[in-house]
């Protein structure tokens, strides 16, 4: 399986909640209480909004991942 890079914009609401869209998944959009949560509905979704396009023959165009990059690691205080 190819592992492929897709952006995320994450966005803390005005009631505490978070918010993330990608712009390279269109329609992504997932809501959590925490930033982990969030990322893990956002990896449902785009799995889903993936394989739905993929059946419908429009493949999105993402980033291979290489054999190094940054990943922000978060951690609860």
């Amino acid at each position: 399986m190819m592992e492929q890079i897709a952006n995320l914009h994450i966005e803390k609401l005005p009631k505490g909640v978070y918010l993330a869209t990608c712009e390279d998944i269109p329609g992504l959009v997932a809501q959590g209480c925490t930033i982990t949560e969030t990322l893990e509905i956002a990896r449902d979704v785009a799995k889903k909004l993936l394989e739905a396009q993929a059946e419908r023959h429009h493949q999105v165009k993402l980033v291979p991942t290489k054999d190094s990059f940054d990943y922000p690691l978060i951690l609860g205080t």
